[in-house]
């Protein structure tokens, strides 16, 4: 049976993610390094792995893989480059090497060019421009995900590509985002594309196409 990995299962995002591929009867890893940190959900098949390490096997038996995984706002500089840029890039590899059908990356906006993007996270933002970049030249098919700045809001499915002009308007619901991974998941459409996501005032299956 074909499944889909979710590297990072147990971040904001992928906690949100999870129900919603379950929800759509589709069949999911969630790769987390400590099973703990993850409730046990019907469908939800649960590898322990850490990014840092080796976890090829954790692409067994998958097809396509969502790369949810980040160092984190209190981490340092050692873990983003270790997380969102290293651990990016073997993903790419195994993927490469496991034949991977699609793979979903959430970046971040600015991630185009982290000289435009928030100073704060410069470094952040430079490991994901070249995860990405990485990505589009490994021959992997890809769909890249750039949110803005992330929020706990319930969200309402309504979103934008075009980022807004005032920096304050550049937010994006997790569970919006988690919405639009699983809309890229079903719509071969998103294949090799590169989307922003805001808050908007357009349905998703309208927005990303």
């Amino acid at each position: 049976m074909e499944k889909t990995l979710v590297i990072g299962a147990s971040g904001k995002i992928g906690r949100l993610l999870l129900p919603l591929l379950i929800s759509s009867n589709i069949p999911v890893v969630a790769m987390v390094r400590d099973s703990n940190k993850l409730v046990p959900m019907n469908g939800v098949e649960i590898v322990e792995a850490d990014i840092e390490g080796e976890f090829s096997f954790a692409l067994k038996n998958c097809n396509r893989v969502i790369f949810s995984a980040g160092s984190g706002a209190t981490t340092g500089l050692d873990k983003t480059f270790l997380v969102d840029l290293w651990g990016a890039r073997k993903a790419i590899d195994y993927s490469t090497a496991n034949s991977i059908q699609h793979f979903v990356m959430i970046s971040s906006r600015g991630a185009d060019n982290p000289d435009r993007g928030p100073v704060a996270i410069k470094p952040y933002l430079i490991a994901k421009h070249f995860a990405d970049e990485y990505l589009v030249n490994s021959g992997v098919t890809y769909t890249i995900l750039r949110p803005g700045r992330l929020t706990d809001d319930d969200g309402q499915g309504l979103i934008t590509s075009d980022r807004p002009n005032n920096p304050e308007a550049q937010v994006i619901s997790r569970i919006d985002t988690a919405r639009v991974v699983l809309h890229c998941l079903k719509n071969p459409a998103v294949k090799n594309k590169i989307y922003e996501l805001y808050k908007g005032d357009s349905p998703i299956d309208r927005t990303i196409v």
